[in-house]
C-alpha cells in the first residue's frame, strides 16, 4: 500500500509534482532508485523479491507509480504488480502507458492496484480493482491511496489535503517544502499522521519528484528508510542524466532532419534551374531522361524473357567476335604490304648484264673544292716545268 499526492499542471515552473510514500514489509529486500540498464533509460528502485518497481521516471519524462488497491477476487497466482509498473516505463507517453495498463489489468492476472502515469501532456489513474477504469487527471491537487482518487473517507488523505493547501502552491519549491514536512509526520497525540509505523509492515521509503520544462531544474529526492527517521538523498543528478538522453536524441534527430531538409531544398533548386533553362531553350533536350511509358500489352513470361535476352546476348557476342576477326585479318594484310614495300625499297637496282650496280658515292662539297684546288696547282706546276725546259733547249743568241 502507498500514499501519494500529485500537483498536476498548477505550478508555473513544473507541470508534474509528486510526493509518494511506499508502504511495504520491512524485511522485503529492495534496491534504492538508480539508473537501470537498457533502453529507454530509466531511473527507478528495484524490488529484489519480484524484480519490479514501485516508482520510476524514464528518459521521455514520464512518471509511473503503483499503489495497492482492495479487490474481492484475487487470482490464484497473481503476477507482480511491480513488473507491470516497470513495463509502463518503456512507453514514450503517459497516454500509451495508461492504455497498456488497462489492457493488462483486464486480464485478471493481477491483485488489486492503482497505477498512476504522468507526463507534461497527459496524466491518469488506472483502477485495477474489481473494475478496470482509466481516470484522467484534471489540473489541481490530487491524493491517492488504496481506494479511489481523492477518497473522502481516507483520513490520511484528508490530512494531506488540508496541510498542502495551507499555502499557495504556485511553485515547485513551495510544494516540495510543504510535502517534505507532511509526508514525514509521525503519529502524534491527535493521531494526525502520514507515516505508518509497525513491527513488520509500515512506511519503508519516501520520494519527492519535480519534472519542470528545463532538465537542469529537475529534482528527485529519496529517503531510503522511514522518512520520519531517514533524511532525503538528492538523486537529481541521476534524474537529469536520464532526461538528457532524450534531449541528446532529439538534437541528433533535429540535425538529421535539418540535413535532409537542406538536401531536398538543394535538389528542388537544381530542378527549378533545369526547368528554367528548358523554358528559355525549348529546342534543347532536357538533361534528365524521360521515363519510358509502360505499354498496355501483356508482358511475356519470365522464362521466355530470359531466353530471348540470352539469345540476343549470344548474337551480340558472336557479331563482336566476327568483327574482331575481320579487323585482325585486315591489319595483318596491311602489315604484310608495308613489310614488302620496305624490302623492295631496301634492295639496290641491277644492270641488264646481271652485274651488281655499284652504288654511287656521295661527294661532299668540301672534297670537291679540295680536288679542284689540287688539280689547278698540278696544272700550274706542269706549265712552269714546261717553260723551264723550253728555255734550256733554245740556245742564247749571239750579239752581232
Amino acid at each position: 500500500m502507498c500514499l501519494m499526492a500529485i500537483l498536476y499542471k498548477v505550478a508555473q515552473d513544473s507541470p508534474v509534482l509528486l510526493a509518494a510514500n511506499r508502504e511495504e514489509a520491512f524485511d522485503r529486500p529492495t534496491v534504492p532508485p538508480k539508473i537501470q540498464s537498457g533502453m529507454p533509460r530509466v531511473i527507478c528502485g528495484i524490488d529484489q523479491q519480484a524484480g519490479g518497481t514501485w516508482l520510476g521516471v524514464n528518459q521521455y519524462g514520464m512518471v509511473a507509480t503503483v499503489a495497492n488497491r482492495r479487490k474481492r477476487v484475487l487470482p490464484p497466482e497473481p503476477r507482480s504488480r511491480g513488473l507491470l509498473c516497470r513495463e509502463l516505463l518503456n512507453f514514450r507517453t503517459a497516454r500509451e502507458a495508461a492504455a497498456h495498463a488497462a489492457e493488462q489489468l483486464a486480464t485478471g492476472q493481477y491483485a488489486g492496484a492503482n497505477y498512476v502515469v504522468l507526463d507534461r501532456d497527459f496524466g491518469a489513474v488506472i483502477y485495477g480493482g474489481d473494475q478496470v477504469a482509466i481516470i484522467p487527471l484534471t489540473p489541481g491537487l490530487h491524493t491517492l491511496g488504496s481506494g479511489p482518487l481523492n477518497d473522502p473517507l481516507d483520513e490520511r488523505q484528508q490530512f494531506l489535503r488540508r496541510t498542502l493547501t495551507l499555502q499557495k502552491l504556485d511553485s515547485s519549491v513551495t510544494f516540495l517544502a510543504v510535502a517534505s514536512r507532511a509526508f514525514t509526520r509521525k503519529p502524534g497525540a491527535y493521531d494526525r499522521h502520514v507515516v505508518l509505523t509497525g513491527r513488520e509492515f509500515g512506511t519503508v521509503s519516501s520520494s519527492l519528484i519535480s519534472m519542470p520544462a528545463r532538465i537542469q531544474q529537475a529534482l528527485f529526492q529519496h529517503a531510503p528508510g522511514p522518512p520520519a527517521d531517514t533524511p532525503y538523498d538528492d538523486l537529481s543528478a541521476l534524474l537529469r542524466q536520464v532526461l538528457s538522453t532524450e534531449r541528446s536524441r532529439r538534437r541528433a534527430q533535429e540535425e538529421r532532419d535539418r540535413k535532409k531538409r537542406e538536401k531536398e531544398e538543394a535538389e528542388a533548386e537544381a530542378e527549378a534551374e533545369a526547368e528554367a533553362v528548358t523554358t528559355k531553350n525549348p529546342d534543347k533536350p532536357a538533361s534528365k531522361k524521360a521515363t519510358p511509358q509502360r505499354s498496355n500489352k501483356p508482358s511475356k513470361p519470365t522464362a521466355q524473357k530470359a531466353a530471348s535476352k540470352k539469345s540476343s546476348s549470344q548474337k551480340k557476342s558472336s557479331a563482336k567476335k566476327a568483327a574482331t576477326t575481320v579487323g585482325k585479318k585486315s591489319s595483318a594484310k596491311k602489315a604484310e604490304k608495308s613489310t614488302a614495300k620496305k624490302a623492295k625499297s631496301a634492295t639496290p637496282k641491277r644492270k641488264a648484264t646481271g652485274k651488281k650496280a655499284s652504288p654511287k658515292k656521295k661527294v661532299s662539297k668540301k672534297n670537291a673544292t679540295a680536288k679542284k684546288t689540287t688539280k689547278k696547282a698540278a696544272t700550274k706546276k706542269k706549265s712552269t716545268k714546261h717553260k723551264t725546259a723550253k728555255k734550256k733547249r733554245t740556245p742564247a743568241r749571239k750579239k752581232k
